[in-house]
């Protein structure tokens, strides 16, 4: 058997763009040799995948999933949403979910865990990029925990039972019945897919944000004319309200329009008999924040047909 060196596994790395462990492998079977080492990756569909995952995958699904007092969120990502509705990235992206749930809790971990299948997850989801065709990857991770109470989930968009376009997880801590937590957690898990929060609380929100926020502010009362103490009220005035307006305990009520969601939260407990504390959330809006390539696979598609593409609309939550 040929030697393998370190050097030689680097080189077919960079030749093939496949996994160190994946370039190692091949060479081992073809007895050291780059060309046969390279086919064997092509064949495996490891080097084809590699190559794919240098193109943009801002869509996909969100997957959330809840046990008891524990609940997880997932975002797993594609290239073009045809791939949401395809059974084998659908049943990824459930088995994920259920790995973050009982298990490993953040991205890294997650790859190495196991799937039900007894491979990794990173080693499914090279799979799945060479069988389906298309860039795939696990973005984020989160998963929320309770001591006594209830997680309770949403999806909105649904495209399957706990897989859509948003995932919400709202943590609330009780020893309210059940049936009034579940109410209470859906109620809320709608208004955070529907209103945005950035944070839970005021003090929670990116202080980086509420610097952006008070420079336009400034910027935007200096223009007024007015003396610079009046100026400066009118600036905090501005940062009161954007930090009500954003943070989940201090919003109004979607559904009703004028109640506070601290004070929905304190109702339904007085109501249930029971305190019950808003703990955490998790809003999960699939891609979010990622900058899409300006040519898609839907408008490549438009542009060979000579078919002009228009323009997606955004999708917004309808309460």
């Amino acid at each position: 058997m040929a030697d393998i060196t370190a050097a030689m596994v680097k080189d077919l790395r960079e030749k093939s763009g496949a996994g160190m462990m994946d370039c190692k492998k091949a060479l081992n079977e073809t007895g050291g040799e780059m060309d046969a080492a390279m086919d064997w990756l092509r064949t495996k569909g490891l080097a084809a995948a590699q190559k794919k995952s240098s193109r943009t995958a801002a869509e996909g699904l969100v997957g959330v999933a809840v046990s008891g007092t524990r609940g997880a969120a997932v975002e797993v990502n594609s290239e073009t949403d045809f791939v949401a509705k395809n059974e084998q990235f659908q049943n990824f992206v459930r088995e994920v979910t259920q790995v973050a749930l009982t298990g490993a809790a953040d991205v890294d971990a997650i790859k190495s865990a196991a799937m039900p299948s007894g491979t990794t997850v990173a080693e499914t989801l090279t799979n799945n990029i060479a069988t389906i065709g298309e860039n795939q990857s696990i973005r984020r991770v989160r998963r929320l925990e309770v001591g006594k109470g209830a997680v309770v989930s949403y999806v909105h968009n649904a495209a399957a039972p706990g897989l859509g376009k948003i995932g919400v997880l709202v943590a609330l801590e009780s020893e309210a019945p059940a049936d009034a937590l579940a109410k209470l957690g859906k109620d809320l898990a709608m208004h955070i897919a529907a209103a945005f929060p950035k944070a839970l609380n005021e003090g929670d929100l990116d202080e980086a944000e509420i610097d952006r926020e008070r420079a336009i502010a400034t910027e935007k009362a200096g223009e007024s004319g007015k003396p610079a103490d009046i100026i400066a009220k009118m600036v905090e005035g501005s940062i009161a309200k954007y930090r009500k307006e954003h943070a989940l305990v201090s919003q109004l009520f979607v559904m009703d329009g004028k109640t506070k969601i601290s004070d929905v939260v304190a109702k339904a407990g007085k109501d249930a008999g029971a305190a019950i504390v808003l703990t955490d959330y998790v809003r999960f809006q699939l891609g979010e924040g990622i900058e899409r390539e300006q040519s898609d696979f839907a408008a490549e598609v438009a542009a060979a047909s000579g078919v002009p593409q228009k323009p997606k609309d955004e999708d917004k939550p309808q309460v």
